[in-house]
């Protein structure tokens, strides 16, 4: 009798196909960081990521990106220090303010449940946001509504209105709920960032 196979051959010659590609387990040097500095370093920088906000600076073309250090636990128990998505600001005017990216065509707010709001996205940063009122009413004073860019997750927002600017837009400032809204709306300005401004490789 003959004993039954747990994968035809069209699977096994697949499998064998793959392991013998060279494009596969290559690692790729751009994706890992490797900070040498010694068991001191090591542990002070652990120390102050477990008890203060550690972060990491890098400046380019008039650009700051300040990136987040986490102290994160992997599944065996140790603990690691990991990069969070940055925070980016122009350094072009007397002083820094946060990077905004300008939407090609303004986006709809929307409620949670998924209907479109009168306010609209022309710009957007990690701490605040430019709306188009397109009701003839004054901006509210507040907003809780999420922004769902095409690609990307709806990620909410929450935002306390500070002025009216020349154009009439209103602008306001962003006080996320969670930490997760808030890593969501930096990677997503990350990834924009980077399409605007690539870095040479």
């Amino acid at each position: 009798m003959q004993r039954d196979t747990l994968l035809t051959q069209d699977e096994l010659d697949f499998i064998k196909k793959m392991q013998h590609n060279p494009k596969l387990n290559v690692r790729d040097p751009s994706r890992s960081l490797l900070v040498n500095g010694g068991v001191q370093i090591h542990e002070l920088l652990t120390r102050l990521a477990a008890h203060e906000q550690v972060t990491l600076q890098a400046h380019f073309e008039h650009q700051q990106m300040t990136f987040p250090l986490h102290l994160v636990e992997d599944e065996f128990h140790a603990m690691h220090l990991q990069l969070g998505a940055p925070s980016i600001y122009d350094d072009k005017g007397p002083t820094s303010r946060p990077w905004r990216l300008t939407l090609p065509a303004p986006l709809p707010l929307e409620t949670e449940k998924g209907s479109l709001s009168a306010l609209w996205v022309h710009e957007i940063s990690f701490k605040g946001i430019l709306l188009e009122n397109r009701k003839a009413t004054k901006p509210p004073k507040y907003f809780s509504l999420w922004f769902s860019p095409a690609g990307h997750a709806p990620i909410a927002l929450r935002g306390t209105f500070e002025r009216l600017t020349e154009q009439g837009l209103a602008a306001y400032r962003l006080s996320q709920r969670n930490t997760e809204d808030t890593e969501r709306l930096r990677q997503y300005i990350l990834q924009q960032h980077q399409l605007v401004h690539p870095i040479p490789a």
